[in-house]
């Protein structure tokens, strides 16, 4: 009775999942880099009203280990987001082997729909790296600038222009041309075009900075307009990474962190934004690991008092081997559950493509 309730029940819902599958057209996938559930809770007590977070259709979470060691890095985490395999640390879209990997992106591309990464940090970091390049190392920079040049990628906005020059010279502008794209060096360069060519916007020779305001939340905007023109009727698949939550994890710099969260959340807001007018449209927002072990602990020991306060504690500079939350939202959001491994999300997402 038991397994022909299951089977009856498998036959009900079978048509529902696959046609919430079949009807995500457009992924925006955003990573804080660095943020964990301390992180996400540390703005809910700063803020005092409920965040974006809060408003997630769905939630899961993952487990973050590399393949070589049980603390990953951002390379190791980047890649399992972005291409559903587990690797060493360091390495960036290849297997511990060395083989090969195929980023959500990347199938995307071939898909013919739009792709585009959009960051704080500089293009060539490895987050976003791990959507486009292959290297064993994460550190060099020669290579992986030569692949963000020639790569699927039609919108990359961030900073980075130094190690463009240290690869081609003054005119970066001409080398990128050749590579069928276009160099903005401004936002508003960015705003001004109308989908028909692919760029990158070098914004700064390194990170865009810290405590930069709206900029991700702009470029995001910009970057989806752009994506939405490109990919048409086949739709676009948007990585944004909030880079330098982690930096502030590493420095134990609670307050610096919270800048950081609210320029993250800011563009989360405007993906869910779009989702919510466009029922084709899935919002997936994780972290790569947990930087700085922050704890958030009561700043007095007698709980008779209407508030203690909350202390920031941390227990470390590097990263730490925690769980990290994942939020959904739109079309598909029920489709993705529990815990799981970061691999794991990364194939759920490409097959949700397929």
């Amino acid at each position: 009775m038991k397994r022909q309730l299951i089977t009856l029940l498998t036959l009900i819902l079978l048509p529902s999942m696959l046609w919430a599958q079949e009807s995500v057209r457009n992924i925006i996938y955003l990573i804080g880099d660095g943020m964990g559930l301390s992180s996400v809770t540390m703005m809910q007590l700063v803020d005092g009203t409920p965040t974006i977070f809060d408003k997630a259709e769905n939630i899961a979470l993952t487990r973050t280990s590399s393949a070589d060691n049980r603390v990953t890095d951002s390379a190791a985490a980047g890649t399992a987001l972005a291409t559903g395999s587990k690797t060493n640390n360091t390495y960036l879209g290849l297997t511990p082997d060395g083989e090969e990997l195929c980023s959500l992106t990347a199938l995307a591309s071939a898909q013919g729909k739009a792709t585009g990464t959009v960051v704080t940090t500089y293009l060539q970091h490895a987050t976003p790296a791990a959507f486009y390049a292959h290297s064993d190392s994460r550190h060099n920079m020669p290579l992986i600038t030569r692949q963000l040049a020639s790569s699927h990628l039609d919108v990359a906005i961030g900073g980075g222009m130094h190690y463009f020059v240290e690869e081609y010279g003054a005119d970066v502008a001409k080398s990128l041309e050749a590579e069928g794209k276009r160099l903005a060096t401004s936002l508003e360069q960015v705003a001004a075009m109308n989908g028909d060519e692919r760029v990158v916007a070098l914004l700064a020779d390194y990170e865009i900075g810290a405590d930069s305001g709206d900029y991700l939340r702009d470029a995001t905007h910009e970057a989806i307009r752009i994506l939405e023109s490109r990919g048409g009727d086949k739709g676009f698949v948007l990585m944004v990474e909030g880079s330098l939550i982690d930096g502030m994890g590493h420095g134990n710099n609670a307050e610096a962190m919270q800048r950081e969260m609210h320029g993250f959340m800011a563009a989360v807001e405007c993906a869910v934004a779009y989702a919510a007018e466009h029922d084709d449209t899935l919002v997936v927002v994780t972290a790569d690991h947990e930087t700085g072990g922050l704890g958030l602990v009561s700043g007095n020991a007698d709980f008779n008092l209407s508030e203690q306060g909350v202390e920031y504690r941390w227990c470390t500079t590097g990263h730490s081997a925690q769980m990290v939350p994942v939020y959904l939202y739109g079309t598909g959001a029920e489709l993705i559950n529990g815990i799981m491994e970061n691999s794991e999300l990364g194939a759920k997402l490409k097959q949700l493509l397929k």
